[in-house]
């Protein structure tokens, strides 16, 4: 009886709605002709910014996809917002573009927020969680879970305002020069790997290593690393890893879709017009679209490339591994919650929304998957 109720209420409240929007809509057509135009505000100051980045100059989706962030911004304000782009390493080093934003010596930035972890150990969460939300589960934490509320206020704190910037997707577990078949594996491995994904690497006895992305291949090349993650198969191909390491590794446990960010001086943001503002936002929002787009595009192209051209094999960490990485992971999540109040306010959220989704997920996306996969 109940359920029928509801179900009554339902009906009768959307019928009233619509009963309204009808009213609304013909009211709307009266001649307004001689209402008095409200004064709008316009303004033609110029605003030139620099954009910092931690991507090496051009770098495929990540670097260009600054770029293009830019040009939207300038065509939305009809020329009077112009952004100029600088690779990591051209005006500032890339992991100094927390500090030269959030200083004001650049306007605006573009990088993940795990590498400024050694800023504040919860804003890591706003990148990825080893075993943690895939990229559509990501964005509907962020923008319809109270994510970017959290994301917001953290930043503040350190004159910033973040933007969703895309979205890499799962990334492969990375390139290696010996076989993991165990825990024991990683022992002694010297691996570029950033995040809690390092943390957790340290714990089973590797050697977490933190480089910018242009340091990568010479550092795996001359031995300064043993192995090293970056991405995905389309920017790992870029990087010619396949032409100096034996294997290549997935799943990405440590990286299910891994957010990156647009960052903005906050004093300047609040001191911009609302117009300004919400393009800015608006673009954001079409840089994370376009971002995801191109690394699922361009992926399984670039995997069947480095098959055919290379002796590379590629590998599936087994079970037993991935077991027991995630046993670390709660190892240590469970440590850094208990000690930093901002992570354990993050990680609550983030893992609510989490359980929730995967939940859902049992009769939607990961239901779907199943079918789809026995089927190929």
């Amino acid at each position: 009886m109940k359920k029928k109720i509801n179900r009554k209420k339902f009906l009768k409240s959307a019928a009233i709605l619509g009963m309204g929007a009808g009213f609304l809509s013909s009211c709307s057509n009266k001649d307004t002709s001689s209402d008095i135009a409200a004064p709008s505000l316009i303004t033609t100051k110029k605003y030139k910014w620099k954009m910092v980045t931690t991507w090496p100059p051009n770098f495929p989706v990540v670097g260009t996809g600054a770029v293009k962030y830019s040009e939207w911004v300038n065509e939305m304000t009809n020329g009077q917002v112009e952004i100029k782009v600088y690779g990591g390493g051209t005006l500032v080093p890339a992991l100094e573009v927390f500090d030269a934003v959030t200083s004001g010596a650049s306007e605006m930035g573009s990088g993940a927020s795990y590498y400024w972890a050694g800023k504040n150990p919860s804003l890591q969460f706003f990148t990825t969680v080893p075993f943690g939300m895939n990229a559509q589960q990501m964005n509907s934490w962020l923008y319809a879970g109270g994510g970017m509320e959290l994301w917001r206020e953290l930043y503040a704190k350190y004159n910033l305002v973040p933007f969703a910037g895309g979205n890499t997707g799962v990334q492969m577990a990375g390139w290696f020069n010996k076989e993991i078949n165990t825990l024991e594996d990683f022992k002694g491995l010297k691996m570029r790997i950033p995040g809690l994904g390092g943390k957790v690497l340290q714990e089973v006895g590797g050697t977490p290593v933190l480089s910018a992305g242009s340091e990568i291949y010479t550092n795996l090349e001359r031995g300064v690393i043993d192995a090293t993650e970056w991405i995905g198969p389309y920017h790992d191909y870029l990087m010619g890893f396949h032409d100096i390491a034996k294997y290549y590794y997935s799943p990405g446990w440590h990286e299910t879709g891994s957010n990156l960010e647009i960052i903005i001086n906050k004093r300047l943001y609040d001191g911009l017009p609302k117009s300004i503002q919400s393009i800015l936002e608006a673009a954001a929002y079409r840089l994370n679209a376009w971002a995801l787009a191109e690394f699922e595009a361009k992926n399984n192209e670039y995997l069947q490339k480095i098959i055919k051209e290379s002796d590379v094999e590629i590998r599936q960490l087994n079970s037993e591994v991935l077991e027991g990485l995630f046993q670390v992971r709660e190892k240590i999540i469970n440590d850094l919650v208990n000690k930093d109040a901002d992570s354990k306010r993050v990680y609550a959220s983030y893992s609510k929304f989490q359980k929730d989704i995967t939940d859902w997920s049992k009769f939607s996306e990961g239901l779907y998957h199943k079918v789809m996969t026995s089927r190929s």
